[in-house]
C-alpha cells in the first residue's frame, strides 16, 4: 500500500531558512530549517498524514504495533525497525566536525554506557543506539560543500608551505606556532597525534599551545598568499569556520581534510571512521537508521575526544565518491553495498520501473504518477509515499521524478 506521510523540518541553528521550503514548494517557517525526517527513528518519526489509513499517528507507531504490514515478513522477523532514514538536508552555515562508528563499536560503545547506567539523554552519552551509521549524500543544489576524510600528506605539507609563505611576507613573521604544529605531523602517525593533540590542548582555555596555533593559522589563512594559492577554498573554510566558531580546534583540523565541492547529482558515501562536516548547501542524505554520532569541533555539544579518535580512520584517502549505476532507462541507483539502504534517483522521461526489495520511502520532485501492486497513486513536488513491499514494484509514468530510499539490494547484504 502507499502512505502519505509528512514531517516538520528540524529547527538546528546552522539550518537555511528556505531552502528545504523552497525544494518542497511550502512556505517557509521563517526560522532555520535544517534537516526534514523522513523515516521512522524515534527522534522525529515521519507523521502520516491520513492516520485512519492504517490506525496509527506516525511511522513508528505504525511499524512498532504492525511490523509485518509496515515492513513486510523478511524484515519484520529481524525486529520491528525500519533500517533507514532519509533526510532532505540544507545547510546554511557548517555543521558539527564528527565521525560514526562500525556496528562492533556501536554495540560495545551503547553496552558499555548502558552498565555505567549513562542516562540515554544525558548530555555526556556517546551511543544512543546500538547501530552504526552510514550516511550517503547527494548534492540538490548547484554546488553542496564539504569536509570528507584525511587528504594526502602531501598536501598537508602543500598547506603548511603555503602558510609558511604568507608568514614570511607579513608585517611581523613568527614561524614559532607553524613549527610547533610541523612537529605534531612529523611523528610516526602524524596525523592522529596532530588531531589528539589540538582537541586536547585546544579545549585547555587560553594557556594551551594549540590556542596559538589556531589563531595564527586563522589570521594566515586570511593573506593574499593563501588566497592565491591552489588551496584558497580550504582557506576560505578556515575563515568562516573560525567566524562561526572562534578558536575552535576544528579550524585547524579542516586544513588535514579532504576540501570537496558537489555538484548537483553527484554524491559522497560516509562509511564508519570518516571524518566529515558539510559546510553550505542542500542534499538528499539516506543514512542507516541510528543517532550515533561522535563530534570532534565545531559545535558546542559533547566531545569525548578519546572514543573519538579511538573510531576515526585516518588513513590518508581521496574523497569517498559515489558513483551511481544506470540500471534502466531514467533510474540511477546509489549503492554504497551496505545492507541498509540504497538510493534510487527516478528522471522518467518514459515509465520507468524500480523493483522493491523493501519498503520504501518516495520523495517527489515534480507532479506524475506512481503504479504499483495495489493501484495508482498522484504524486506531487515535495510530497512524499511509504510503500510497503507487497506493491512489488513501483513503476513511475512519463515526467515523474523522484528519490526512492529502500533497503540495500540483494546483491549488496
Amino acid at each position: 500500500m502507499f502512505v502519505a506521510i509528512d514531517n516538520t523540518p528540524r529547527d538546528y541553528a546552522w539550518g537555511s531558512k528556505s531552502a528545504i521550503a523552497e525544494y518542497r514548494g511550502r512556505p517557509a517557517s521563517g526560522g532555520p530549517e535544517a534537516e526534514l525526517w523522513l523515516g521512522a527513528h524515534a527522534g522525529s518519526p515521519a507523521r502520516i498524514v491520513d492516520g485512519a489509513s492504517v490506525g496509527y499517528a506516525d511511522l513508528a507507531e505504525w511499524i512498532a504495533n504492525d511490523p509485518v504490514a509496515a515492513l513486510g515478513a523478511d524484515l519484520a522477523a529481524r525486529g520491528p525497525r525500519l533500517p533507514f532514514l532519509l533526510k532532505v538536508l540544507a545547510a546554511g552555515a557548517p555543521l558539527s566536525l564528527q565521525a560514526h562508528p562500525t556496528p562492533e563499536q556501536a554495540r560495545a560503545g551503547f553496552a558499555r554506557e548502558e552498565a555505567d547506567g549513562v542516562p540515554i539523554d544525558a548530555y555526556d552519552r556517546n551511543y544512543k543506539d546500538e547501530f552504526h551509521k552510514p550516511e550517503l549524500v547527494v548534492a540538490v543544489s548547484e554546488t553542496f560543500d564539504a569536509l570528507s576524510g584525511f587528504r594526502p600528506l602531501e598536501e598537508v605539507r602543500g598547506v603548511l608551505a603555503v602558510l609558511r609563505a604568507a608568514d614570511a611576507s607579513s608585517g611581523s613573521p613568527d614561524q614559532g606556532a607553524l613549527d610547533l604544529l610541523e612537529s605534531h605531523l612529523s611523528g610516526p602517525d602524524p596525523l592522529r597525534t596532530t588531531v589528539e593533540w589540538l582537541l586536547t590542548d585546544g579545549r585547555g582555555g587560553d594557556t594551551g599551545e594549540a590556542n596559538w596555533v589556531i589563531e595564527r593559522v586563522t589570521a594566515l589563512a586570511a593573506t593574499p598568499e593563501a588566497a592565491s594559492s591552489a588551496y584558497a577554498r580550504s582557506f576560505e573554510t578556515v575563515g568562516a569556520l573560525a567566524e562561526s566558531y572562534p578558536g575552535d580546534p576544528g579550524i585547524v583540523i579542516s586544513l588535514l581534510l579532504n576540501r570537496v565541492r558537489l555538484a548537483a547529482g553527484e554524491s559522497l558515501f560516509l562509511a564508519a571512521g570518516n571524518v566529515h562536516a558539510y559546510l553550505d548547501g542542500l542534499g538528499i542524505e539516506l543514512m542507516a537508521a541510528s543517532d550515533n554520532v561522535l563530534r570532534g569541533g565545531l559545535t558546542p555539544k559533547h566531545i569525548d575526544v578519546d572514543e573519538l579518535t579511538s573510531v576515526l580512520d585516518f588513513t590518508p584517502m581521496p574523497p569517498p565518491r559515489l558513483e551511481p549505476v544506470q540500471v534502466a532507462p531514467g533510474v540511477r541507483l546509489f549503492r554504497p553495498g551496505v545492507p541498509d539502504f540504497a538510493l534510487y534517483r527516478v528522471e522518467a522521461l518514459e515509465p520507468a520501473t524500480v523493483p522493491l526489495d523493501g519498503p520504501a520511502i518516495i520523495l517527489s520532485e515534480s507532479a506524475g504518477s506512481l503504479e504499483g501492486r495495489s493501484g495508482a497513486v498522484r504524486l506531487h513536488p515535495g510530497g512524499a509515499l511509504y510503500a510497503t513491499p507487497d506493491e512489488e514494484s513501483l513503476v513511475f509514468l512519463a515526467g515523474a521524478s523522484a528519490w526512492i530510499a529502500t533497503v540495500g539490494t540483494a546483491s549488496s547484504r
